[in-house]
Order: C-alpha cells, then structure tokens, then sequence
C-alpha cells in the first residue's frame, strides 16, 4: 500500500471517528488488512492509529461544549480500563475468532443503526 493511499485511509477513519464519535476502527481494519496486515496486526494497529483520533476528537468537542469533562473523564478512565483487557485478549484470541466477532459486532451495530 502507498504512502498516499495509507494517508487517505487514516484520514477516512480520523474523519468518521470524528464524525460519529467512534467507528473509526470499523474503517482502519479492512484498510490494514486490505494492507497485508495479519487479523491480530490490523485490530492492534487500528487501536494505535484511533488513538490519536479520538484524543483530538475529544479534545475539540470538549473546547465547543459538545462533552464536559464529568462525562468525559469517567468514560475515559472506563475505556482505558477496557482498552487494556482487550488489549490483553488480542493476544490469546486466534485470528478467525477475532474476524467473526469483528464482524458480529458490524453486523449488530448497522443492524441497530437500521432499527
């Protein structure tokens, strides 16, 4: 993959990420895979690049009123929390069980967004 091609990837997830308020990871995976990246490198690396996206993404909504930090911090300290035990689960999940529940959890997030 391209250098230009990857800028334009990271820059769709930064923008749906910003957009919706997350998502940007749904994009980042098939790009990295896309890529050549393995199951376990692309979920890993998306973390890593909807990191910073979120933080500035945060960071702005906070600067516009659109989130305060009692929501905020909260939240923050719980997805932190959360971050680290996924994180701790990549590494003992094969491949294909991480794809399948990736793909569950589109399935049931367009699903929800439809009904």
């Amino acid at each position: 993959m391209k250098h230009g091609a990857k800028i334009l990837g990271g820059a769709a997830v930064g923008a749906v990420n910003g957009l919706f308020g997350g998502g940007g990871g749904m994009i980042a995976v098939p790009i990295l895979r896309a890529g050549g990246r393995g199951e376990r490198a692309a979920h890993a690396n998306a973390i890593a690049v909807v990191l910073p996206a979120t933080f500035v993404s945060a960071l702005i909504y906070l600067l516009h009123g659109f989130v305060t930090l009692r929501v905020l911090l909260p939240v923050a300290i719980g997805s932190a929390a959360g971050g680290v035990c996924g994180a701790k689960l990549l590494k003992v999940t094969s491949g294909p069980v991480l794809e399948f529940i990736f793909s569950l959890f589109m399935l049931v997030a367009g699903l929800r967004m439809l009904f």
